[in-house]
């Protein structure tokens, strides 16, 4: 654990990794009832899952020293608020999915059901343990996420030294929560599960230098090598703890398979809805938007890679401050756009495909629900 927790701070400090994402959706109002109806189900708001422990005495300390931080610009800061309010419905929604899923699988068909513990709601408590720690994991990834790199620091971000407690404490939060999401893992006492939910961790620290790798090769990076970068950041964690939550129930490894497919495909619809929103909101509203988006990665594969560098110093002023919202316009008028939008499609419908193999049920109307909110805009 503490060795994959400095593999991911190291890889963060690379560029400063300043994209802090919770799963969220393009429309609010839609997507909020999406996850109320779904909360419903399972029996309690999934997004607070893990309040028992920021809320420990440990935990409780460091928000103390996190308060020093008011009036930075740090993103531990940000981060932290999004976990208190949510004024912007950025839900954590992979132990929602995981509890779904549990449910809509129900109980497997083996004789050795009977020396599993009692379900409550139609879920076990081993699966909802497994779907409160994916949320602290997620979590601890999201805190290491900010980071900040010194390197990089300007006087606008606040002063010096406000950045290195900032990250100071992003370091201790981080390994704590990363810490009990381990504890917990082994209290599971299924190896399989550990062996699942350990390697999804080391899907998330590749992912991270692969998101953050100065490779001279990045012009040539096909769609499927995206895929690929954007399943080991934001997929792995999601598909794995969806097979782990059916291995838990001892399904088989078909259904295993399926739910591995589910989380996959979902979390990867979402990945490129979350990309899309820049390029589809009105040119009123403010425009930001990573370069490693897939709109833009998918333009760099249209023009090529010369082209792109022509294209960004075309929309570079004399500080060398790209406009991104000339950038907006330059990606939305080629293919790359409308290929983000149909594999955005694709990876729904695939997801949709996996988990109509279950049996009709609340439970799977709702994840049903949920793949297809995140191919809408």
């Amino acid at each position: 654990m503490a060795v994959c927790s400095r593999l991911i701070r190291v890889g963060c400090l690379r560029r400063g990794c300043r994209r802090l994402s919770l799963f969220s959706s393009s429309s609010p109002s839609s997507w909020t009832k999406v996850v109320s109806d779904a909360e419903k189900i399972v029996g309690y708001p999934t997004s607070f899952m893990s309040l028992r422990c920021l809320l420990s005495d440990e935990l409780s300390n460091v928000a103390m020293h996190v308060r020093k931080l008011v009036g930075t610009k740090h993103p531990l800061l940000q981060t932290a608020r999004g976990f208190v309010y949510d004024s912007k419905h950025n839900l954590q929604m992979r132990g929602l999915v995981v509890l779904l899923l549990s449910k809509a699988a129900g109980q497997s068909n083996t004789a050795s059901d009977a020396l599993l513990p009692d379900m409550i709601s139609g879920i076990y408590p081993s699966q909802r343990s497994l779907a409160e720690i994916t949320e602290l994991i997620h979590t601890a990834f999201l805190v290491h996420r900010g980071i900040v790199n010194l390197k990089e620091w300007t006087f606008s971000d606040g002063p010096l030294k406000d950045m290195q407690f900032g990250n100071k404490m992003a370091i201790l939060s981080g390994d704590f929560l990363l810490a009990n999401a381990c504890t917990g893992l082994a209290q599971l006492n299924n190896t399989k599960v550990v062996e699942l939910i350990s390697s999804a961790i080391g899907d998330l620290v590749q992912g991270v230098y692969y998101e953050n790798s100065d490779s001279e090769e990045e012009g040539n990076l096909s769609v499927a090598a995206w895929e690929d970068q954007a399943f080991l950041s934001h997929g792995a964690l999601l598909a794995k703890s969806c097979q782990a939550a059916m291995e838990l129930a001892r399904h088989n490894k078909e259904a295993q398979t399926l739910a591995y497919e589910y989380g996959k495909h979902l979390a990867l619809a979402h990945k490129l809805n979350s990309d899309l929103q820049p390029f589809i909101k009105s040119s009123s509203d403010p425009v930001l938007f990573s370069l490693d988006s897939a709109p833009a990665v998918f333009h760099r594969l249209v023009v090529g890679p010369e082209r792109w560098n022509q294209q960004l110093q075309q929309v570079q002023n004399r500080s060398n401050q790209i406009n991104y919202s000339k950038l907006r316009s330059v990606i939305k008028s080629d293919d790359g756009m409308k290929q983000a939008l149909d594999l955005c499609t694709h990876h729904g419908d695939r997801a949709l495909q996996a988990i109509r193999h279950l049996p009709p049920s609340e439970a799977r109307s709702a994840l049903e629900n949920i793949a297809g909110a995140v191919t809408k805009f």
